[in-house]
């Protein structure tokens, strides 16, 4: 399979003039949505996956699509269905009759950006499949392995609104995405806005209009993700970090904590964030900004908790003030 290989250096000023940069092209097309299109940059540039769950018709696919536009790099997109099987995603083998043996075809996994709408929509069987592919980054065959290219960066929709004929993902395979961004309707003045697009003859289904130019390729994401592990992250920022997630494991509404992969997201995420702001070390606001995109999806409450009305969310801004955040 195809690799890349990144630049031997990436400037941390570099870092964040990319970053805005990339902001500022996705916005061309994509209005509003300021919190979402910085969350999804943050996972990219930490080779992290997200979850995005959302009302349909908010702009999901076409936010991943201006992205891949922006960064340069490929883009495949994949409607998961009832009957989506495991290697509909991964690839399959098939018998050349000329030469007598089996050739791997690569399935739609084989990019940068995989866009994969409604996960829930599939059976268990073909959700492990793609969550396994997200965490050992290679598809397995034949016997045979076959490395993803770089980066890579799965972004699963669901629609909170609809349950009937859907798989819920288990608590283990959500703990997979590195971040749980939601989607929400956008203001009048941002509806306004969008529909402004279509008044003046810009169609968002058709990208040319927008006179959209990369700013980026895949190399530059990659000597990113490798930039950031230089940012300073001070013991104190660390015992931060676990304190925060602790309490999550001892919260009074909480059933469920977050695992240690979630302390290490935290950690990562926070990482970058310092670097996309132009800093070579972490402050606790960048723990604080990114907390609820890495922990929402990891906490289960209490029965008597969201029957009394307490949200992930909500849950999450209580933890954060009850821990001392350290001096800057």
């Amino acid at each position: 399979m195809e690799t890349v290989t990144a630049p031997n250096t990436m400037t941390l000023p570099r870092v964040a003039e990319l970053f805005e940069k990339t902001r500022a092209e996705v916005a061309k097309v994509i209005v509003g949505q300021e919190r979402l299109v910085e969350g999804v940059m943050v996972a990219l540039f930490s080779e992290g996956s997200v979850l995005l769950e959302g009302p349909p018709g908010l702009g999901k696919t076409l936010l991943v699509n201006v992205l891949a536009r922006a960064v340069s790099c490929h883009f495949r997109r994949i409607q998961f269905t009832p009957d989506l099987m495991p290697s509909d995603l991964t690839g399959h083998s098939v018998y050349d009759m000329k030469e007598q043996e089996f050739h791997f075809k690569p399935g739609p996994v084989f990019t940068n950006l995989l866009l994969t709408d409604e996960i829930n929509r599939s059976p268990p069987k073909t959700q492990s499949a793609l969550l396994e592919v997200m965490q050992e980054r290679q598809v397995t065959a034949d016997g045979k392995s076959y490395r993803l290219r770089r980066p890579f960066l799965v972004l699963a929709t669901q629609n909170p609104l609809e349950h009937e004929g859907t798989y819920p993902l288990p608590e283990a395979q959500i703990d997979r995405f590195m971040f749980k961004l939601l989607v929400d309707y956008p203001s009048v003045e941002e509806e306004g806005e969008i529909l402004g697009h279509y008044a003046s003859g810009r169609d968002p289904r058709d990208l040319t209009g927008f006179d959209l130019n990369p700013v980026m390729r895949a190399e530059d994401v990659i000597a990113i993700h490798e930039a950031t592990a230089k940012i300073i992250v001070e013991p104190t920022i660390v015992r931060y970090i676990t304190e925060i997630v602790a309490k999550t494991r001892s919260w009074h509404s909480i059933l469920v904590g977050a695992s240690p992969r979630g302390s290490v997201n935290l950690l990562l995420a926070s990482r970058v964030l310092a670097a996309c702001r132009g800093r070579n070390f972490v402050i606790p606001d960048d723990v604080k900004e990114v907390a609820p995109w890495v922990l929402r999806h990891r906490l289960i409450l209490r029965s008597e908790a969201e029957i009394e009305g307490e949200r992930p969310d909500g849950v999450v801004a209580q933890i954060l003030d009850s821990v001392t955040a350290p001096r800057s």
